[in-house]
């Protein structure tokens, strides 16, 4: 899967190199009657080349962050600023304030710049020292404004709208011929981008989602007929439940968007865990069941359909369940999905930040522009914008991790 680059690379790098090495995708290959698989790829590996296309003590680049918020954006803007200043000798970083708005100067704050001091201390913090926004920005204004300000290089840190965006950027200014470099950082705390492995945030978020677990446990056990309904994160994709399920293991029901499931069955199946333990704690991913909601037709500033609230259906259908069996139960709600949002970054995350951050600075040193930096089958690989966004990751429900939730919480696969 080639990437495009701007023009050919003349000037030295300061660093070891990585010239000429791909990866497989997928990494485990099964070729039936002896032929390759339609879909095998290569895609670039990422790292450090031996030729840069700009000159450091001349560039300047430009950071965005975009969407929800996710942890790991502060290392993100960390590492990335640390490389090009410490690695690269990169001058002038700057700081596009409040996501893509701050590329149109009749609606955004002005850029900070970017130095060692500032970004010290941020990894240690959630959110984003740059603030961030939802929505697209008019093309042509943001493009006039990045060569206003001379950048050479953009960082979006952002979702598959992000990554689109940028992408649209880039061919804005090549019409313009001004060469501007345009790296994505895949940004989506469901883990749900198609050709990445995992994305930062994601670590994070199944850690806060077992302690919001275990609570609730608590919380069921600790009366007659406890309930504890947990609401997760995961528009299209169930991965944090069913993490978070299988690394919890008091879960006795996971609910995800891949597995459409029959409510009548469901309310059946929870009055039969009463029955026989006396409580249930039940995790449900916020797109799941959609279908027993309806479409509200609204969106979202980005775009996005808006979903129906499934955490509060599936409570007020439990309660109303059970008070016209005459059975007694005792609901408890819980939805942290801003409190996990709103985290540091753990361990895990740090370290896939910094490496993604660092990376990026490598591809855009390089030339590279119109790629995403992806963790995939255990190594850095650049993948194509237009590939990233044809379509998004959905979790196997023939696959592991959907097993492991099945064994772990013991349910049915549908509830009928």
């Amino acid at each position: 899967m080639p990437i495009t680059t701007l023009g050919e690379a003349g000037f030295d790098s300061p660093l070891s190199v990585c010239d000429s090495s791909s990866i497989f995708v997928p990494s485990e290959i099964q070729w039936p009657n002896g032929k390759p698989a339609d879909d095998l790829m290569l895609f670039e590996k990422a790292g450090p080349r031996s030729k840069l296309l700009f000159d450091p003590a001349r560039t300047r680049a430009a950071i965005v962050t975009c969407g929800g918020l996710c942890p790991g954006l502060n290392n993100v803007i960390r590492s990335v600023t640390r490389e090009l200043r410490r690695s690269y000798g990169v001058t002038s970083v700057l700081g596009i304030r409040g996501g893509y708005k701050g590329l149109d100067p009749s609606r955004g704050k002005p850029p900070v710049e970017l130095t060692d001091d500032l970004v010290e201390e941020i990894h240690k913090k959630g959110g984003t020292l740059l603030g961030t926004s939802r929505g697209p920005v008019d093309i042509s204004i943001a493009v006039d404004f990045l060569i206003s300000q001379k950048v050479d290089i953009l960082f979006t840190v952002g979702g598959d709208g992000t990554q689109r965006g940028g992408h649209a950027l880039y061919h804005e200014a090549l019409k313009r011929g001004h060469p501007l470099a345009v790296v994505g950082i895949p940004k989506t705390i469901d883990n749900d981008v198609r050709h990445v492995s995992r994305t930062f945030g994601f670590g994070t978020a199944v850690d806060e989602a077992v302690r919001v677990i275990d609570s609730a446990h608590t919380e069921a056990r600790s009366v007659d007929n406890g309930v504890s309904v947990v609401k997760l994160m995961g528009r299209h994709a169930g991965f944090i439940a069913a993490a978070a399920t299988v690394a919890s293991q008091d879960v006795n029901f996971c609910l995800v968007p891949e597995q459409p499931f029959a409510l009548e069955g469901f309310l059946t199946a929870l009055e039969r865990r009463l029955e026989k333990k006396e409580h249930a704690v039940i995790v449900v991913a916020e797109g799941a069941g959609q279908d027993l909601l309806g479409k509200s037709g609204e969106t979202d500033a980005s775009g996005n359909p808006k979903l129906q609230d499934i955490g509060h259906f599936m409570r007020d259908a439990i309660c109303a369940h059970f008070k016209s069996r005459g059975i007694e139960m005792t609901m408890r709600y819980f939805d942290p999905s801003y409190q996990i949002r709103g985290c540091p970054a753990n361990t895990e995350d740090a370290l896939l930040c910094d490496r993604l951050g660092r990376h990026a600075v490598h591809a855009a040193m390089a030339g590279r522009t119109g790629l995403v930096i992806s963790f995939l089958n255990g190594q850095y690989v650049q993948v194509p914008i237009d590939v990233i966004a044809a379509g998004g990751k959905h979790l196997d429900l023939d696959g592991e991790l959907w097993r492991a939730v099945l064994s772990s919480t013991g349910q049915q696969q549908m509830f009928c």
